[in-house]
């Protein structure tokens, strides 16, 4: 069996439609997403909409939570964008997705949305994080930083973004697990148009965000 796990969207419409014609491609039996679907980018309702019309499962992210009580220009910003309705379903998303023993999914670490985990962690502190959750793959989202680890039984994975990568590789991130193999999949996309479309939108403080789609860096 083929499963995708695609995450931290955050209101990044160009990737998500880039992601969405190769996961065509890819034909998976099963995607599953990582939450952060809508914070951060010019496009946050058009995002939610799309993956409640493909009907995912998935997780709530810390970026989905931080939406029910927003603060700052930005947060408010994209939560205005949701309305009541769109947020009334983030805030109804699990903090676990699993596919039997076989596949668990978190956005950051059990328990917590904000716990960010590094690819630099070394495997006693992974496998003391995501070992708890019983499945042979573990996958997390929420850091932005694609990698894939074996450590004895357990394989521990991140998904990396398909909005906003951190990792100095502006590509879109996502994951694909099949028998047991588990491959970061990278996907070219318009960055140009989707600069284009963050500056055209009302976001506030969108030349930083525009700078990180180019950059795939995070801006401070």
């Amino acid at each position: 069996m083929k499963v995708a796990i695609v995450s931290d969207f955050h209101g990044n419409l160009v990737a998500l439609d880039a992601v969405l014609a190769d996961l065509e491609r890819v034909n998976p039996d099963l995607i599953a997403h990582g939450g952060d679907l809508a914070f951060n980018g010019p496009r946050p309702v058009e995002c939610v909409d799309r993956i409640r019309e493909l009907r995912w499962p998935g997780v709530l992210g810390n970026m989905d939570r931080a939406l029910e009580n927003p603060t700052g220009r930005r947060v408010t910003w994209a939560s205005e964008q949701l309305g009541r309705e769109r947020n009334a379903w983030l805030q109804s998303l699990p903090m676990e997705w699993r596919q039997e023993d076989r596949v668990a999914l978190v956005h950051a670490v059990p328990g917590d949305l904000w716990q960010a985990v590094f690819p630099e962690a070394d495997d006693d502190e992974l496998l003391a994080i995501y070992g708890p959750l019983g499945a042979r793959v573990a996958v997390y989202c929420h850091i932005h930083r694609p990698f894939v680890r074996k450590i004895r039984e357990l394989t521990v994975a991140n998904s990396g973004s398909v909005g906003l990568p951190f990792d100095g590789d502006p590509r879109a991130s996502y994951l694909v697990i099949e028998d047991g193999h588990v491959e970061n999949r990278r996907v070219d996309y318009d960055v140009d148009r989707a600069v284009a479309d963050v500056l055209a939108s009302g976001l506030p403080e969108a030349d930083a965000v525009a700078t990180m789609y180019r950059t795939a860096r995070p801006q401070l």
